[in-house]
């Protein structure tokens, strides 16, 4: 019994001699041929068809020079041909005036079959035809790969296939200055106007910049975007931030223009959160940790303005407890403690609406983010934020991050399982629970 991979290859067999056989019947071949010209696959199948010795010669170097060495012989044999049936009707785009229009509607995946036939057999004309082909339609990704794949294995001049890379190759103009149209693109989104657009674009260009990450890793990317492009981009937008809560302050609650500018508050802390991600991402973020931690002026103002307005900008300081608590983030325990010393309090007060609001957190992956934070400070440090933090939440409950896994562990550091350290940096247990 044949096997099921034999019964596939068998009909497949059958399918492309059927192909092949309507190939033939259709083919414009005008008259009686004076060469038999056969052709043998490697599979055993074999095709003979009487051709024309002018067509051969007149559009093929390959065949003007075995037709000559052969002398009077009306004969020619190609023997062990990787495909018959693109051999084939390559054989019959020579007998066609007009190659562009024969080729119209073909995939791309038969035309670089041709193409590869055309240059074996030294058809120019054929050649030709398949590259302008492929320079005119569209490729989907899986045929674009084997177009350069095709091509880089053909024995083409260097002229012939430009036209063709152009669509992938970048210019070395272009190349070169790719962190500035990163730069450009990036602004274009952060000052968009439309805000469906900007969260369209936001998604798309993160994960191409996630893909190009992982294609960096892999030495495959030659797309880069610097350091110094994405903190200017954030100092920006805290200065935006620090101008419009400053205007929030001072503002009169009746004016028509407060709604505004409310709203230019939370587009640039939505903005910010963006750059924040693509930093963390890219491994980039410790910097940012400190910047935000330095933001004093800024955590005064964010105080002083209404809740509902405010608590994007608090989305901030979740995000670098999560990537901190995950060690995506590594900084110095004065830069953590200054980062809760100086928003902390802020997240506080805005947990509540952070999980009320349209696009809500995720409530329990910050409050593990900010227990892990805290937990990584000295043991001193733990206590007073954590005993603030019990206060609070006996208080004001589900408006509070409940940290209380953070707190057990504290509280078994410090009553349970206590540590010393003697002159020799050696550590001894004292366990309290016997």
């Amino acid at each position: 019994m044949m096997s099921e991979e034999q019964t596939r290859e068998s009909k497949h067999a059958l399918e492309s001699r059927h192909r092949v056989s309507k190939v033939l019947a259709d083919a414009p071949f005008p008259a009686v041929g004076d060469v038999r010209l056969t052709i043998a696959g490697r599979d055993g199948f074999k095709v003979s068809m009487d051709v024309h010795r002018r067509v051969l010669v007149g559009r093929s170097r390959f065949f003007a020079d075995k037709i000559k060495r052969s002398g009077s012989h009306h004969s020619v044999e190609i023997l062990d041909c990787d495909d018959v049936e693109v051999y084939v009707e390559t054989l019959v785009l020579m007998y066609c005036d007009d190659l562009r229009k024969r080729l119209m509607g073909e995939d791309v995946t038969k035309v670089l079959g041709l193409l590869k036939i055309a240059s074996a057999i030294m058809f120019d004309d054929g050649v030709l035809a398949c590259l302008e082909y492929l320079e005119a339609v569209p490729w989907s990704q899986q045929e674009e790969e084997k177009v350069v794949s095709h091509l880089s294995q053909l024995q083409l001049p260097d002229s012939a296939a430009d036209n063709i890379l152009q669509r992938l190759v970048p210019e070395p103009s272009t190349s070169s200055r790719s962190d500035d149209i990163l730069q450009r693109l990036l602004t274009g989104v952060l000052h968009a106007k439309d805000d469906q657009a900007r969260r369209e674009m936001k998604k798309v260009i993160s994960r191409l910049l996630r893909e190009n990450t992982s294609n960096s890793n892999s030495h495959e990317s030659n797309l880069d975007i610097s350091r110094d492009t994405l903190y200017y981009l954030c100092h920006k937008c805290l200065t935006s931030l620090i101008l419009y809560l400053s205007e929030a302050t001072t503002a009169d609650d009746n004016r028509q223009d407060r709604g505004v500018l409310m709203s230019d508050i939370a587009r640039e802390a939505d903005n910010l959160q963006w750059l924040v991600d693509i930093l963390i991402d890219r491994k980039m973020g410790d910097e940012f940790v400190k910047l935000w931690a330095e933001q004093k002026e800024l955590s005064i103002l964010h105080s002083k303005i209404p809740t509902m307005y405010r608590h994007e900008i608090s989305k901030i300081t979740a995000q670098l407890c999560v990537a901190i608590g995950r060690g995506n983030l590594l900084v110095p325990k004065d830069v953590r403690y200054c980062l809760l010393s100086t928003w902390l309090e802020n997240l506080y007060e805005d947990f509540g609406w952070m999980q009320r609001a349209g696009r809500s957190i995720d409530k329990k992956l910050v409050e593990e983010g900010l227990g892990q934070t805290i937990l990584t400070l000295p043991l001193a440090q733990q206590q007073t934020i954590l005993l603030k933090w019990f206060n609070r939440f006996l208080n004001k409950g589900d408006d509070c991050p409940n940290i209380q896994r953070a707190f057990e562990v504290w509280w078994r550091r410090s009553f349970v399982k206590q540590y010393t350290v003697d002159s020799q940096l050696q550590l001894a247990l004292y366990d309290y629970t016997e």
